[in-house]
């Protein structure tokens, strides 16, 4: 690395970062690749602003996509380990995980999110 004098006028100097391991970093990848697409954005986004875990049926009637394009999106979503799924019969309910929820939680500029029912 090359070092330069700064000018005296020019700023304050960056605050260092601890750096992120590699499997934090690749947690971190994952998670925001997730969230990057609107439509799962906005799935978790419902999912998270539940006080319980809501039927897929009630998100699937939330959005102008078809079923398999909903199953897909909250695979995503359960893969970066931002929301989990437990079964009642023949339906799927999802609640935000913990996991992902310190993960957003734990950045720096944290994201301030709503108290909601965590599985």
């Amino acid at each position: 690395m090359t070092t330069r004098n700064r000018p005296a006028d020019c700023c304050d100097i960056p605050i260092i970062y601890a750096p992120v391991g590699y499997e934090r970093q690749r947690e971190l990848v994952a998670l925001f690749k997730a969230l990057s697409d609107g439509t799962r954005l906005e799935i978790f986004r419902l999912i998270a602003s539940q006080s319980a875990p809501i039927c897929v049926c009630d998100i699937t009637e939330r959005f102008p996509v078809s079923q398999p394009t909903i199953s897909h999106h909250l695979k995503v979503l359960r893969e970066a380990g931002l929301i989990s799924v437990s079964r009642r019969g023949n339906w799927a309910y999802y609640a935000p995980a913990r996991h992902g929820l310190d993960l957003l939680t734990g950045l720096p500029g944290r994201m301030e999110l709503p108290e909601m029912a965590v599985i």
